[in-house]
């Protein structure tokens, strides 16, 4: 059996045809991996969360979400590496689906020696992914953080946040208990043109912790750090 650090490999296969999810199985184990089957983009999501992989081997076209939008969702909480399989050929689809998160493309159908050698050249520098040293969940008994469901609940009530107001929160627990820049924050929830845009910051940050109940004075989970930027308290 293949190993990382000492781990037996975990491929995890999202893929809504199960002529394809049985044909990598057997492939995948041949070579000596684990592997995880999934048929479509949540539960996908959820076994990477909760099971961990060293590879994810994901399908474009699923029946219930864009493989481009389980892409951005894993890229969210998540650095595995991730091999698209997908019957569009074209340069675009292929530009969109690496400017998503993806580390490599093929296309269907693929031949094995091919796909199998791509998937050992990512593999080959994987050591310990974030699915497999970092939980995608903060839970200190009053909050809970799951980046990998999107949910944010606070004393057992959902919150209702809005898209910047999670996509703040989510960056800050990524990087928890460390300092995320003032510039950075505003590139990561405005974009590259935004890096000035300070009051945009503080108007966002009013609100996420007005709906957290978090005093800015004495704060539980958000921590400002004076002419740099923010951090997120775990513990």
């Amino acid at each position: 059996m293949n190993t990382v650090n000492g781990q037996a490999i975990r491929v995890l296969v999202i893929d809504d045809e199960p002529q394809i999810r049985k044909f990598l199985d057997i492939s995948l184990r041949a070579q000596g991996h684990v592997v995880l089957l999934a048929e479509d983009g949540r539960s996908g999501l959820e076994a990477l969360a909760t099971q961990g992989a060293d590879l994810v081997i994901l399908d474009l076209g699923l029946p219930d979400m864009d493989g481009h939008d389980v892409l951005r969702a894993l890229r969210e909480w998540s650095n595995v590496p991730v091999l698209v399989l997908s019957v569009r050929a074209d340069e675009s689809g292929k530009v969109r689906a690496l400017d998503a998160g993806a580390n490599d493309y093929v296309t269907k159908p693929f031949g094995v020696p091919e796909l199998m050698a791509r998937v050992r050249a990512l593999l080959r520098d994987a050591v310990v992914h974030a699915t497999t040293s970092e939980s995608p969940v903060h839970d200190d008994g009053r909050l809970r953080i799951d980046l990998a469901r999107r949910e944010v609940v606070l004393d057992g009530q959902v919150l209702a946040l809005t898209r910047k107001e999670y996509a703040l929160l989510a960056l800050l627990v990524r990087n928890a208990d460390r300092v995320v820049t003032q510039p950075q924050l505003l590139r990561e929830v405005w974009g590259p043109t935004h890096d000035e845009d300070t009051h945009y910051l503080r108007i966002l940050l009013a609100k996420l912790r007005h709906k957290l109940g978090d005093d800015a004075a004495s704060p539980r989970w958000i921590v400002t750090e004076p002419g740099v930027g923010l951090r997120f308290r775990r513990g």
